[in-house]
């Protein structure tokens, strides 16, 4: 196969993995993983430095367009941020005694049992009563629809950062983004509307990925020739996902989600098991 070839084939897969990424939250990067590492057998380093690029890459872009559009928590992104970088810091640590393709294994179990969870649930909730802290923090926001703006309000704010932590210790461990965790957190713990979820993920994917980015850029862990398509590809699949995020039904993109992390889950078990990572 030549590099041309390559890089178009990669270019395409990279806009899938922008578009996915940019509708659940995932950030995208970890579409690229399975598909660098098992359809062009790169490295696995490369293509988590490259998969890296393209969370900040998806971040950026999705993230722009949502902050316009009003649906991202600003806020509550900043506020979550300070556990799951905490947690990352504790995760890297851990790594050196943890067993990671074990983690690998286990993480992948909890994303199933995460995915048909969602599945389940059939309509979306808006919560009236938030906590008292989410009252203090001024975590409670509004997000358009259709129907006009909506108001939210935060439950269990000390939970969703708990699993937040949790979410920041196994991406420290695996060398992974986090967001099927995050929405996780943020749409089953604190009981914000999924839309939101998705979007203040994204935002938050980018500040993690790029700490991460660093440390493969400096290990020589980043090839241009793999970053550029996957950059590019990445963007415009972002871009086309946030316009199409206000039209999508909640349920669908439940649908969407629950598939998405299944995916991932069944590639970490599968490179936990032939020890990959």
């Amino acid at each position: 196969m030549n590099i041309l070839i390559f890089s178009l084939i990669l270019l395409a897969g990279a806009y899938v993995a922008g578009l996915l990424g940019s509708l659940t939250g995932l950030g995208g990067g970890v579409i690229l993983i399975p598909l660098l590492t098992l359809v062009f057998h790169v490295d696995i380093r490369y293509a988590i430095g490259a998969a890296l690029l393209a969370s900040i890459a998806n971040s950026s872009g999705a993230a722009t367009a949502y902050i316009k559009e009003g649906i991202t928590n600003i806020r509550l992104g900043m506020f979550l941020e300070i556990a799951t970088t905490a947690g990352a810091v504790g995760g890297a640590l851990l790594a050196v005694f943890t067993p990671v393709n074990f983690i690998a294994i286990l993480l992948g179990v909890v994303l199933i049992f995460s995915a048909a969870m969602t599945i389940r649930k059939k309509t979306e909730h808006i919560e009236q009563t938030g906590s008292k802290l989410s009252y203090t923090l001024k975590l409670n926001s509004t997000y358009p629809t259709p129907a006009g703006e909506v108001a939210y309000k935060l439950k269990n704010v000390v939970g969703g950062f708990s699993i937040m932590l949790i979410a920041g210790v196994l991406s420290g461990l695996l060398g992974i983004g986090s967001g099927a965790l995050k929405v996780l957190a943020m749409d089953g713990a604190m009981r914000i509307p999924f839309k939101v979820s998705t979007t203040t993920s994204n935002f938050m994917i980018g500040v993690t990925a790029a700490a991460s980015a660093v440390v493969y850029l400096q290990r020589g862990y980043i090839d241009p020739g793999i970053a550029f398509p996957v950059v590019l590809g990445v963007l415009g699949g972002a871009f086309t996902g946030a316009r199409l995020l206000t039209y999508i039904n909640p349920r669908t993109l439940r649908i969407i989600f629950s598939a998405a992390i299944t995916f991932v889950a069944l590639e970490m078990i599968y490179n936990g098991f032939n020890h990959q990572f």
